[in-house]
């Protein structure tokens, strides 16, 4: 079946996910879903200093939004954030400095930023990690896992109160279509059993992150959550994490900006918010978040489990 589900993932991948696909599929946008100003609203961007995430903060600050780009790296980040300001001649776009893999950390800062800011409209969750090999961060956890999963889990759980106060309140999770691979597994979490499979171990990370979605739109019913997959872009951690598939598919591949088109489209515009919440999204429309006779799909006792053993992990971390 694994052999299955990745002949057919690459298939659906060369008639869906490269640049030539995205660029048929634009014919049918609305160009006026984006020609709006966001002034006044207040956007979070995890990982924004780089690739999908600062091609979406590049965009909504064009459009006079107030940008929080939460990055790993301060050097990297100003510079990103010089460039954007230069750019959009907006100034409210503001650098913190936060390593998802560290989930005190991340419980520290989500309960800070509460403190010190009124409003908070949209979080997008693009910060992303695939590893080489295993690590383990210095809270015993895989770092990959700590990045894309619990890191995750503790920003969006942290900031939903303050994100639901705020008029048309969005959560929006850029993940991959390496997921459609992947059956959620919750018994090896920590990946701490077999051989490290780098890419696999996102691929399951990025399928937890849709399942996660859709239990939050179900848990919080006044806020619009969506998962998107970008399609392949040619960002840095691509061409790093995968460089024999970023060498042999750089020409085909997205720019940043068409990888951000969908990020942005869920975050600004009025049509998205009118579709049902907690979806899976890939070039403005909702799609199937598994691939025909894949046997992806979990039991509703599987994904109350993953969000059960998730807030438990995520607890042990809370500052108190």
């Amino acid at each position: 079946m694994s052999l299955y589900r990745n002949f057919a993932w690459f298939v659906k991948g060369l008639s869906e996910f490269t640049k030539n696909p995205f660029l048929a599929a634009s014919k049918r946008f609305v160009e006026k879903d984006l020609e709006v100003s966001v002034a006044g609203r207040v956007f979070m961007i995890t990982g924004a200093n780089s690739g999908i995430g600062r091609a979406t903060a590049t965009a909504i600050a064009k459009r006079g939004g107030t940008v929080h780009m939460v990055c790993r790296n301060k050097d990297k980040a100003e510079e990103a954030r010089a460039d954007i300001v230069k750019e959009t001649g907006n100034k409210e776009v503001f650098v913190h400095v936060l390593d998802l893999s560290e989930t005190k950390r991340v419980w520290e800062f989500a309960e800070s930023f509460k403190r010190k800011n009124k409003t908070l409209n949209v979080l997008i969750n693009n910060a992303g990690v695939i590893m080489s090999q295993r690590e383990t961060t210095s809270e015993g956890l895989e770092r990959s896992f700590s990045t894309n999963v619990l890191g995750v889990y503790i920003l969006t759980k942290s900031l939903i109160p303050l994100i639901e106060k705020s008029p048309d309140p969005r959560v929006i999770v850029v993940t991959s279509g390496a997921m459609l691979v992947q059956k959620l597994r919750i018994g090896n979490l920590q990946s701490d059993r077999g051989r490290y499979d780098g890419p696999m171990v996102y691929a399951q990370h990025k399928r937890q992150q849709v399942v996660l979605t859709e239990q939050w739109a179900k848990a919080h019913p006044t806020v619009h959550f969506s998962v998107m997959h970008p399609g392949w872009v040619d960002t840095p951690t691509v061409a790093t994490a995968m460089p024999d598939f970023h060498r042999s598919m750089k020409s085909s591949l997205r720019s940043p900006e068409q990888g951000a088109d969908t990020v942005l489209w869920l975050a600004v515009s009025e049509a998205a918010a009118k579709n049902p919440s907690g979806r899976f999204y890939q070039d403005r429309v909702m799609v199937p978040a598994h691939l025909p006779l894949a046997w992806t799909r979990s039991s509703t006792l599987e994904e109350h489990k993953l969000v059960a053993l998730l807030d438990d992990m995520a607890k042990t971390f809370q500052p108190h």
